[in-house]
């Protein structure tokens, strides 16, 4: 039981489901990438490079097929994942930069009191120093 009751403890931790839901985004975000780049920016580049179908572009070298259209809609994908990432990191740090200013804590303006009850000791220092 002292098992189960450890690995129960580690999975609840706050940091492990925090982990198991950025795998679950990062796929359904890998998933949207994939759409984006398969379905609307490979097309759009093949056509403004002449009607060329990238998922189809292959080199036959003797029996081996290079899948060269394949590694260009990975290198696509992983250029577009690799910006988003840096965006959101960049954010996050601008974030960090902003809680960590500390606030600048402004005394406040003396009160009227306060300046005259200044300006009576300086006068008494004043007298008895003559």
């Amino acid at each position: 039981m002292s098992v189960f009751k450890e690995f129960r403890d580690f999975a609840i931790k706050g940091n492990m489901i925090d982990l198991a839901i950025g795998v679950i985004i990062g796929a359904a975000f890998g998933a949207i990438v994939s759409s984006i780049v398969d379905d609307i920016f490979m097309p759009l580049i093949g056509i403004i490079i002449g009607g060329i179908d990238f998922s189809s572009l292959v080199l036959t070298v003797g029996e081996a097929q290079v899948r060269i259209g394949l590694f260009v809609n990975a290198v696509v994908k992983f250029s577009i994942i690799a910006f988003v990432l840096f965006l959101v990191v960049k954010a996050i740090n601008s974030l960090k930069r902003e809680a960590a200013k500390e606030p600048v804590e402004t005394t406040p303006a003396p009160s009227r009191e306060e300046v005259l009850l200044t300006e009576i000791r300086d006068a008494l220092r004043a007298r008895n120093a003559v």
